[in-house]
């Protein structure tokens, strides 16, 4: 039996427990757990409309390890899959060793009172995830994720070194609304508000955030104004790609999303530090992000494509010189929608979870330890993408990036 517990019922949850039940052979057993009993049940009906499949549902507060660490006791998973806020992770990471239970998650710790992203608080688990026996998988969504796994079958199949590299991340969709976040805004606008960091020469060089811009073409998108990023796999990447001489991440934003961030920005509802109103101590981001729609409410208006992926320079494996490729996936909202109810920014990542965590059941990913995606064959998981609803196309460019 390969009993699965899924914590957070957001959009990405519910794309991953939906792609879970369409798995039966690998996920013979799905219990969704969050916060809100709601959320999952609501989700746990789509699921039984969509696929038959009955999962059950769970309350918890992902914050307190002696309770997830009870449920976990009780439920006997044999993998959490952390799909709640990456402040969660540690605590989750705690209970499953209290409980002797494997681990996977699609984004990296980051503190609530600073917006860091790095993967050093949870690569410090290592020695205690192998002394227990146990695996844990960090970043199995698309980016991180997917991305990384792109990287490691050019290495495998194309080039022998990946001098370059340019992860790029075009949402081309349209919900409608003014001014909205794909995924969860707390997190969305964080990242984005942020320095932008890239790779370069051995070390990573800090400029301002969203001070470094380019125009580029998405194949059924069209071109579109992206923005220089800070991400984590870069950090990933960085420790397993040793060869890389400059990594950057790139995101696009329409016009509209920039003007309401700045404004938003320059009038304090960014800020994540807690200041005084009516004798309580609030936090502006989080007020910010109750007032903004609901993520998982916004498939039913979303129309448009994605587009994600790796552009890389290096030296070939034939020997014939050096080459640049691009590996790319393009998915549709309306697509996305139809199979799971979610739009396509939650069903890139949630489909990746359940692929990451149908590596570790089966046992075609296996290791003691903690571990990021570029650590493992990256064969199996591509040919999952091709067969769960993210196929990829890989090209030969005439040159690297000349920006």
């Amino acid at each position: 039996m390969s009993k699965v517990l899924v914590i957070g019922a957001g959009g990405v949850g519910s794309v991953a427990v939906h792609k879970m039940a369409q798995n039966r052979d690998i996920f013979s057993d799905i219990t969704l757990a969050s916060r809100t009993l709601s959320k999952c049940d609501a989700i746990a009906r789509s699921v039984q409309e969509r696929t038959g499949v009955t999962i059950t549902t769970r309350q918890i507060d992902a914050d307190d390890v002696e309770a997830t660490t009870a449920l976990l006791r009780e439920v006997k998973p044999r993998l959490v899959v952390n799909l709640a806020l990456p402040y969660q992770d540690l605590a989750i990471m705690d209970a499953c060793l209290a409980a002797g239970v494997d681990y996977m998650d699609t984004a990296n710790y980051e503190p609530r009172e600073e917006a860091r992203f790095e993967y050093k608080w949870q690569w410090d688990y290592h020695e205690r995830f192998k002394q227990a026996g146990l695996t844990a998988l960090l970043g199995s969504g698309f980016d991180p994720g997917v991305t990384s796994v792109f990287a490691m079958w050019l290495k495998k199949h194309r080039l022998k070194t990946i001098r370059l590299l340019d992860i790029l991340d075009c949402n081309g969709g349209d919900h409608g609304q003014p001014f909205a976040t794909n995924f969860n805004p707390e997190i969305n606008i964080r990242e984005v508000t942020a320095p932008a960091r890239h790779w370069e020469d051995g070390q990573f060089v800090e400029t301002p955030a969203m001070a470094v811009k380019q125009r580029f073409d998405f194949a059924e998108v069209g071109e579109k104004t992206m923005y220089m990023m800070y991400h984590e796999e870069l950090e990933s990447l960085a420790r397993h790609v040793p060869e890389l001489e400059r990594a950057r991440f790139w995101m696009t934003f329409g016009d509209e999303y920039i003007k309401h961030l700045t404004v938003l920005q320059n009038v304090g509802m960014t800020r994540i530090d807690p200041v005084l109103y009516e004798g309580k101590e609030i936090i502006p981001l989080q007020f910010l992000k109750a007032v903004l729609p609901e993520p998982s409410s916004l498939g039913a208006t979303t129309k448009g494509k994605t587009n994600i992926g790796d552009i890389a320079t290096g030296e070939t494996l034939d020997g014939s010189g050096e080459k640049t490729f691009y590996i790319r996936n393009i998915c549709d909202h309306e697509k996305a929608y139809e199979e799971t109810g979610n739009q396509a920014v939650s069903y890139t990542t949630g489909v990746p979870a359940m692929i990451g965590a149908a590596m570790l059941l089966t046992g075609t990913w296996d290791g003691d330890g903690v571990f990021n995606m570029e650590e493992f064959d990256p064969d199996p998981f591509m040919d999952m993408l091709n067969t769960q609803g993210l196929p990829w196309e890989v090209l030969e460019l005439p040159a690297p990036l000349s920006f």
